[in-house]
């Protein structure tokens, strides 16, 4: 059976974590293999790792950093930042990862998602869409670059594009919702979620548990990830990587689904 999934997501800066305010503003936060060390323990369900600085310095993938993140990690790794090639891709899935996370290459060049998924199978790719809601007309528009461009391309017809191209999961990450801790953005999920058949997974704006639970009861079997949540504890925002038990998923999981 089919289970929503709670996701740890890391932001990566110059090899170190870090977690930023509506994509501005980032707070270091440690070591990223100290932070999968933890996680480990803690026996999440997935991971994402995504270095925010690598598309648009153009430069290329961390391999020996990735190495290292998928040599240490026990939970399905999903690692994004500076991917725009299937040779790209190829190289970080023999690293040991399960997936690879493409943002603004695959925005540019939706048929990137088909070369790369008939090379390492549609399964191991995500798209990241960065969206901003346009206060008008109240349409979300794709935005790249780290949040610094506005693709003007329409969300919607964006999720259907790359699940003709073969993408294999969809997560949508709210610009003005990121490190804000309020709850996650309904709004844009309810907008695309009848025409999204491929998993979805959700980012942007978790500040407790029961915002994941939220989320859970709205729409289902859907991923619901998170940085500051699983990054900071207390209203100081004191650093303390923190993750809830099987015990507490289940519980979780039962109140959320059945109500």
């Amino acid at each position: 059976m089919l289970r929503p999934r709670v996701i740890p997501c890391l932001l990566v800066r110059d090899k170190g974590l870090v977690k930023t305010v509506k994509f501005k503003d980032s707070k270091y936060i440690g070591d990223p293999l100290n932070a999968v060390k933890i996680f480990n323990e803690k026996e999440v369900d997935e991971l994402v790792v995504l270095d925010i600085d690598a598309s648009v310095a153009g430069r290329e993938p961390d391999y020996a950093l990735i190495k290292k993140m998928a040599m240490e990690c026990r939970m399905p790794f999903c690692y994004g930042g500076g991917i725009s090639s299937v040779e790209q891709a190829r190289k970080i899935i023999g690293l040991g990862v399960e997936k690879i996370a493409i943002s603004s290459a695959a925005v540019q060049n939706p048929d990137l998602i088909r070369q790369i998924a008939d090379e390492i199978g549609s399964q191991s790719v995500v798209v990241v869409l960065d969206v901003k809601k346009r206060l008008l007309s109240g349409r979300y528009d794709v935005w790249i670059n780290n949040g610094r461009k506005n693709t003007g391309k329409c969300l919607l017809d964006m999720c259907k594009e790359l699940q003709r191209q073969g993408v294999g999961e969809i997560v949508v990450n709210s610009i003005d919702y990121d490190g804000v801790m309020k709850g996650y953005n309904f709004d844009v999920i309810e907008k695309i979620y009848p025409d999204v058949t491929v998993p979805l997974t959700v980012l942007g704006g978790a500040g407790t548990i029961d915002d994941v639970g939220s989320l859970i009861r709205r729409f289902g079997v859907v991923g619901a990830a998170a940085g500051s949540l699983f990054l900071f504890k207390g209203v100081y925002k004191a650093v303390l990587i923190n993750y809830p038990t099987f015990v507490e998923r289940d519980a979780l999981l039962e109140k959320y689904l059945s109500s």
